[in-house]
């Protein structure tokens, strides 16, 4: 059995600075006490997929990251581990606990299945995993090893990890009770929406020269391709409702940088939950976006549930500072400005595509390089 402290400030050393997760009981030592720490920062994830795309920001914002989960929900990282990290080439250290281990004591019935499957899940994802180490002389080798993974492939390492391989560690630091502002007032949309070309054109022109613009996976990524492409924006693929998620690790890894997130409606609703994670981390340098035209466009326009969800007053109710519901395109750049603190615009734009719409002709990994290559350039 290792120490969390001892683990933690190992891989502290070797540049793991956020720690992001849902917990488990195994992992509790761990995650009370990257709540307590002064050198490392937790972020807590409201699901397995959002705490790899919190993980794959931070990496792309020059800090190592850690994603921690129970493997009973290692199920809802699959799609951002296969369409997002695997795909973009972003690596992050992955734990996750072996609840049902084959062999290992009792456990509740629902973990009998991804028990047996756990390692097999990460071979078949081709993810190189092994033991979490349960002596603290095997902390060093397991962390060198993953490093060097981490740095040759710039894909994810995990580490499976077994009952009572952590000490416990009770939690000190308790949370501040806040009260969530007032929701926006409702306006009148107006009949004639702006089309989704019109408001990304606007967003940068409004943004300034010290931004990061990550657009959601479809065709929001193609239209800003399309406007132009530059250093400073990401296309998301796959990974849908990750967008906001992947912003929030970049905007507290980078507060120097304006983080601008351009989601849609379908993705939102998709994991509504990062709103509540970004709410409570609240940080000061990001845009959150909403483009809503209440239907999955890219795969036949059906139906979102836009329509009888006030996300406005789901952004305040998560504790954004500032909601605006923008009826026009002079109304989104006024209010991406303005912007003071976390931000959440919401604006409603007619559905519709420009004709012969490309797609990116650079490789998401490539569109990644490049964006770190313009990190660094920053002051």
């Amino acid at each position: 059995m290792i120490h969390a402290n001892a683990f933690v400030e190992a891989a502290r050393r070797r540049g793991f600075g956020l720690w992001t997760g849902v917990p488990c009981s195994f992992l509790q030592p761990f995650i009370n006490f990257t709540i307590d720490s002064q050198d490392v920062r937790y972020v807590g994830a409201t699901n397995e997929g959002d705490a790899v795309a919190i993980a794959s920001g931070s990496w792309l914002g020059g800090m190592g990251a850690v994603a921690m989960f129970q493997n009973s929900g290692l199920g809802n990282a699959v799609n951002p581990l296969t369409s997002l990290s695997l795909i973009l080439k972003i690596p992050i250290l992955i734990i996750t606990t072996w609840r049902g281990e084959p062999g290992g004591e009792p456990d509740e019935p629902q973990h009998a299945v991804m028990g047996e499957i756990t390692p097999r899940l990460f071979d078949l994802m081709g993810i190189p995993w092994e033991r979490f180490p349960r002596e603290e002389d095997g902390v060093a080798p397991v962390l060198d090893r993953a490093c060097r993974h981490l740095q040759a492939t710039r894909t994810p390492y995990a580490l499976i990890m077994q009952k009572d391989s952590v000490a416990p560690y009770r939690l000190t630091a308790h949370p501040r009770p806040r009260v969530p502002p007032a929701p926006a007032p409702a306006i009148d949309w107006p009949e004639e929406k702006p089309t989704r070309r019109d408001v990304l054109e606007a967003v940068r022109q409004a943004v300034g020269p010290n931004a990061v613009l990550i657009a959601t996976t479809g065709y929001t990524g193609r239209e800003l391709y399309a406007l132009g492409d530059r250093d400073d924006q990401l296309y998301m693929v796959g990974s849908m409702g990750c967008a906001a998620s992947f912003g929030l690790g970049l905007a507290l890894t980078r507060p120097d940088l304006r983080v601008v997130v351009l989601d849609g409606d379908g993705a939102a609703l998709m994991r509504l939950g990062a709103l509540s994670a970004l709410g409570a981390e609240a940080p000061t340098n990001l845009i959150h976006i909403l483009l809503d035209n209440e239907i999955h466009e890219s795969t036949g326009a059906q139906a979102t549930n836009s329509t009888t969800t006030d996300l406005g007053a789901v952004a305040a109710a998560c504790h954004y500072p500032a909601v605006i519901r923008a009826g026009s395109v002079a109304e989104v750049k006024r209010a991406v400005r303005q912007a003071q603190g976390l931000t959440f615009v919401h604006t409603r734009i007619k559905p519709g595509i420009p004709e012969k719409l490309p797609r990116p002709k650079i490789a998401p990994d490539a569109v990644v390089t490049r964006l770190q290559q313009y990190l660094a350039r920053r002051p």
